[in-house]
């Protein structure tokens, strides 16, 4: 029994079926993915793990011809536990195979990417393998559920990996039920793709800067205060980076210094014009970004002037104006 195997059956061992478990029963965490989903999806991965293995051929293959799984949401690989498993892998060799599928002039990793960087950390030339014949669709449902259950796989990462693997599914229906997850929280997920390019760029080095809910957030807050919500969110971007301010209180931070910009703009492109009757201060022209006011204090208006202005409007706006 392979270990991608023993993971898959450790993690549904005594689970119920989806339609016996009560929904006021599923203990909700930080992440979006639901329970009951999640399960049901581990145990047809198992079953097609079972299938591939079957199948499948042992071999010992060159590390330098085996390349990552490319829907493999991971970026960044804990490098103390990398090191302790390298150790491992030197004193008493490979316990369990890695599955590969051949792919052109090489394998991808279809289960045990760590154990595969293991042995290039140790130099070792050579790896055991069980080489299957796996289609693009069961590389990316079996990498995408086996990881996105796990603690230490960051938002991003899962976001990354649904991106690439959007195309294997006919709708995103089918991917959330494939995924075990809510379709809200897939679309949290999907939501990373919509953050702005120097938000992203920081995310690829260090994915863990911003959580699902928080990008969601993020998002909306931009997409609601427009050019300028996008200038202040790269204003204050910069402060998340150096853990200056907590990822949760950004979109706040946005919608803050966005309304206070506009502000700001908008008296600046304010104008007030005074006009007078001799020495009389007889009303005021107020023009700014969304209207253009013309104020007369009662009782400076002859019934004449009163008429001629009247008449002016109507001739400017093709309207007729009642009169009190």
């Amino acid at each position: 029994m392979s270990n991608m195997r023993e993971q898959l059956l450790a993690k549904t061992s005594g689970i119920r079926a989806t339609s016996s478990i009560k929904e006021d029963e599923v203990k909700r965490s930080n992440r979006t993915q639901t329970a009951p989903g999640l399960a049901g999806a581990l145990a047809v991965a198992q079953l097609r793990v079972q299938e591939l293995e079957s199948t499948g051929t042992s071999s010992r293959l060159p590390v330098s011809e085996i390349v990552p799984n490319p829907w493999q949401p991971r970026r960044v690989f804990n490098e103390a536990k990398l090191s302790e498993l390298a150790e491992s892998i030197r004193e008493v060799g490979l316990m369990q195979p890695i599955v590969v599928r051949r792919i052109e002039d090489s394998y991808q990793v279809v289960a045990g990417e760590r154990r595969w960087r293991a042995h290039k950390m140790v130099g070792i030339d050579t790896i055991k393998a069980v080489v299957v014949d796996c289609s693009d669709a069961d590389m990316a449902v079996l990498a995408l559920v086996e990881n996105v259950s796990r603690d230490d796989l960051s938002d991003y990462e899962i976001a990354t990996s649904i991106r690439q693997t959007e195309k294997e599914f006919p709708d995103r229906k089918r991917m959330a039920e494939a995924l075990g997850m809510s379709r809200s929280g897939l679309y949290q997920f999907l939501s990373f793709e919509s953050l702005p390019e120097f938000i992203r760029k920081d995310l690829d080095i260090q994915p863990r800067l911003l959580g699902g809910t928080a990008a969601q957030a993020i998002v909306t807050a931009i997409k609601k205060h427009g050019e300028s919500g996008l200038n202040a969110a790269e204003d204050l971007w910069p402060l998340v980076v150096k853990g200056d301010m907590d990822q949760g209180k950004v979109a706040a931070a946005i919608k803050a210094l966005a309304t206070q910009q506009t502000t700001t703009r908008s008296a600046s492109e304010r104008s007030i014009d005074k006009f007078f009757a001799g020495k009389e201060h007889a009303g005021s022209i107020t023009k700014d970004v969304s209207s253009f006011t013309v104020k007369i204090k009662a009782g400076v208006l002859s019934d004449a002037q009163e008429i001629q202005i009247r008449e002016l409007i109507s001739q400017m706006f093709h309207v007729h104006p009642k009169s009190d």
